[in-house]
Formats: C-alpha cells, sequence, structure tokens
C-alpha cells in the first residue's frame, strides 16, 4: 500500500491505517528502535507506541513523506526509551553514533539561540550533495544507529572503507557548518 492510501486510512479513522503501517514499516522500526534500545522487547513496544503516536497525529498532521514521519516518531521515542534506561545504568553504547556527531555539531552559547530548524536544513543540503553510498553510509550509522560493519555491509564497502568515509565525511561536514556559520 502507497503512502498516500495509509495517510488517507488514519484521515479516515480506520483501524487498518495501523495494520498497514505496521506491514509498511514494521521491521523498519524494529530495526531502528533496536539499534538504539539494543532490546528486542523494548524495540517492539517502541514500535507499537510509534503506531499509537500515528494514530494520535493523523490527523490534524498530514505528512508528505510518511515514512520519514514514522521514522522520526520512533527515533524519538526509542531515544526518550533509553534516557530513562540508562539514567540510571550510566550505559551509553547506543549513544555513541550521536556523540561521534557530537564533535563535528555547533553547541549552543548562552547568549546565542541556534535555529534548529535552519541547522537541519544545513545539514540536509550537505547530505544532499554527498554521493548516494556516502549519503546512505552516513544517514545509517548516524540516523539509524547502525554499527558501523552494518552500515558498511548495507552499501558494499568493507568495515575499514566505511570507518575511513565516515571520519572524511564528519570533517567535511564540520568545514560545510563552519562556511555557512554555525560553528566558531
Amino acid at each position: 500500500m502507497e503512502e498516500r492510501e495509509i495517510v488517507a486510512l488514519f484521515w479516515q479513522r480506520s483501524e487498518q491505517a495501523i495494520a498497514q503501517a505496521n506491514v509498511k514499516y514494521g521491521r523498519l522500526l524494529q530495526q531502528l528502535c533496536g539499534n538504539i534500545l539494543d532490546d528486542d522487547r523494548e524495540a517492539e513496544e517502541c514500535v507499537s507506541d510509534t503506531l499509537l503516536a500515528l494514530w494520535n497525529t493523523i490527523p490534524p498532521e498530514n505528512p508528505a513523506l510518511l515514512t520519514a514521519y514514522v521514522c522520526r516518531i520512533a527515533r524519538n521515542l526509542a531515544l526518550k526509551r533509553l534516557r530513562k534506561k540508562t539514567a540510571q545504568k550510566r550505559d551509553s553504547r547506543a549513544l555513541l553514533p550521536l556523540e561521534e556527531l557530537a564533535e563535528v555539531l555547533p553547541v549552543p552559547s548562552a547568549e546565542e539561540q541556534w535555529d534548529a530548524n535552519a541547522l537541519a536544513q544545513a545539514v540536509d543540503a550537505w547530505l544532499e550533495g554527498l554521493k548516494e553510498t556516502d549519503r546512505v553510509l552516513f544517514v545509517r550509522r548516524y540516523w539509524f544507529g547502525d554499527s558501523v560493519k552494518d552500515a558498511a555491509s548495507r552499501v558494499g564497502l568493507r568495515e575499514n572503507t566505511a570507518s575511513a568515509r565516515l571520519r572524511r565525511m564528519k570533517l567535511r561536514l564540520r568545514d560545510y557548518l563552519t562556511q555557512e556559520g554555525y560553528m566558531v
């Protein structure tokens, strides 16, 4: 079923919308949440919470790209669960991809508030300039939280090659954001 048809089912308040969304996105969401939470049961719960959030937000939302919308909800829910789960344990393994990017992303100063939307658009523009293989590698590692090995195999690279490419891409991203005025 196409994205627009699924969105239409949500707008009609048809329970079939949840079932169709699960058929279309269930495996993707399970993998995304599983990469972040490193616990299949927690990931399943997160997928269920994501489907419920879709039901509660469509309508009034009418996402143009349902895949991106669904993944954003799932990722945010998984990260929220991870923060809650690791608050006492201090286990930050799943946050490693985000920590790796932290060294190239700007940190807002006390007197300046960065426009998060403009920064996201700048990163999107930078990503659009990458070759498809590099873009997929970067997004799989830093957005989906895939291990370097898994992201590398997805694009047909050796782990060491992918690791080197990711390192160079982070440096190019830092240079780009500096040039665009997002970093000092």
